[in-house]
């Protein structure tokens, strides 16, 4: 009987994934309602959730119901990544029919903001002073996901080793324990502990636990979303920054590095290289930047510490929360040094972009390396290591070389969307600052983006932001593998 039963494979495979991916994504959306309890005055927004969230769930068990009694097969090589990026559109655009449905956000600045939030950017369209609190915590909700791996979250209906796979395939690396459920639940309970704990000392510091909840969350995912116009600057603070750049640091670490910490293997942990670059990074650049403030704010040098740690974290760490009303009137030096660390970006494994402390570590050692072998004698053979979550780990040529075509790739990206923004009358410096932020998925802001702009440069972020938490590769591969299977129909 066995037998009989037909094999699903292929792209009736994803097909019939992208219908169990669609009930779960459903589900996110249905999950605003929860507000309802404590807030009975939102019901008037809760059919912008429901039909979407009902629609999704209804499609998704139809398609279900299309492939019932069917043995799933295995994919080809690389569909995987056809059906990584399949799954982060079809999330974005259902998502996105919330914005569409309360009547203030076009379809473009819709799909920007739910893009900024699956990606944990924190770059918005969205007015938060007038908005409603079902739409606040909404898009906070995007970027808990987003941050932890909207895969990750979403692969409890797939096998382990099939699961893992198309974790890895969305970026991650951090492969805490052998199986996905195992590692699943170890990473969410990281990262819930983190947001409750963040939660309750903001509502200690004075926050309100409305607030206290979706900051907690947005510094955790490294998203930067805010309830306040001004950001963390609403609440001049020292406290709520402290706990802020303390969340944001959690955020932006390798979570094997927190599982390292919970296992008190603290040797381990400080050998890390991302964890030495950061050290090294923060230790140079936050006294330059204070002696660049200290004229700025009066000579006082405790406010022009607060300024640029807060800052420099914030850019770092890929969260995008700000102390500071606007960057225009900042020293050009310091939005410079922002700038870089929006492009270096944070660990590997983290919820943070960026090109990622790891890449950029091993960059400089294999420029050392082969400076070395230049100087030394042509024969002799030399296997080179770099220290990773605390072991000697040996890198071969095909890594270096990977290593460095992504970086170049991430500049090329970079330098093409810098002059698009450019192009739109924008000056340069303002351009590079803004599409660093939408590509190492940050959230800082010189002005170009927002409910004013024209839907160009809301595109051209969204593409930079999608590009950016997918890491380039997985969409490349997808493209090119839909390409090719087209033109092999064509050819036969």
């Amino acid at each position: 009987m066995d037998k009989q039963k037909k094999i699903v494979s292929g792209y009736p495979l994803i097909f019939n994934y992208l219908g169990i991916f669609a009930v779960l994504i459903g589900i996110i959306n249905l999950l605003p309602l929860f507000l309802l309890i404590f807030n009975p005055g939102e019901i008037v927004h809760a059919t912008d959730f429901l039909i979407p969230g009902l629609s999704s769930i209804v499609v998704g068990l139809f398609i279900g119901f299309l492939f019932r009694g069917r043995e799933k097969g295995r994919l080809e090589r690389h569909q995987d990544a056809v059906l990584v990026v399949s799954i982060w559109i079809l999330a974005i655009l259902i998502s996105a029919i919330p914005f569409v449905l309360s009547g203030h956000y076009s379809f473009t600045q819709s799909v920007f903001e739910v893009t900024s939030g699956y990606s944990t950017t924190g770059l918005t369209v969205v007015d938060v002073e007038s908005s409603s609190s079902m739409i606040l915590v909404f898009r906070s909700l995007l970027q808990f996901f987003g941050g932890v791996g909207l895969v990750l979250v979403l692969t409890s209906a797939i096998s382990d080793k099939f699961g893992m796979r198309l974790y890895s395939a969305e970026g991650h690396s951090d492969k805490l324990v052998p199986n996905l459920i195992r590692s699943g639940r170890t990473i969410l309970t990281i990262y819930v502990g983190y947001i409750l704990v963040g939660m309750m000392v903001y509502i200690l510091f004075g926050m309100s636990p409305f607030d206290a909840f979706n900051h907690a969350v947005c510094a955790v995912a490294t998203g930067g979303f805010s309830t306040r116009a001004a950001s963390i600057g609403y609440y001049n603070h020292i406290g709520i920054e402290i706990t802020t750049i303390v969340l944001m640091i959690l955020g932006g670490t390798n979570f094997f590095v927190h599982l390292l910490l919970l296992k008190g293997k603290f040797k381990h942990v400080f050998k890390h290289v991302e964890i030495k670059l950061f050290g090294i990074l923060t230790l140079i650049f936050i006294p330059f930047l204070v002696l660049n403030l200290i004229n700025f704010y009066t000579d006082s040098f405790g406010m022009a510490l607060r300024v640029s740690a807060f800052q420099f974290i914030s850019a770092i760490s890929g969260t995008g929360y700000q102390t500071v009303s606007t960057f225009h009137t900042l020293p050009s030096f310091f939005n410079l040094v922002l700038i870089l660390m929006m492009v270096l970006g944070a660990g590997m494994g983290s919820t943070a972009g960026g090109m990622k402390q790891y890449r950029v570590a091993l960059a400089f050692k294999s420029m050392y390396w082969n400076i070395k072998e230049q100087l030394s004698h042509k024969k002799t053979i030399r296997t080179h290591f770099i220290n990773k979550l605390g072991n000697k780990t040996v890198v071969d040529k095909e890594e270096v070389i990977h290593n460095h075509s992504f970086l170049m790739v991430y500049l090329i990206v970079l330098v093409v969307g810098t002059f698009v923004f450019a192009a739109h009358g924008n000056g340069i410096f303002e351009s590079l600052f803004e599409f660093a932020s939408a590509l190492g998925t940050v959230g800082l802001s010189s002005g170009i983006t927002g409910a004013h702009a024209a839907n160009s440069i809301l595109w051209t972020a969204t593409v930079g932001m999608f590009l950016g938490r997918l890491e380039f590769y997985v969409i490349f591969i997808a493209i090119a593998k839909i390409s090719i299977d087209i033109t092999k129909r064509k050819v036969y």
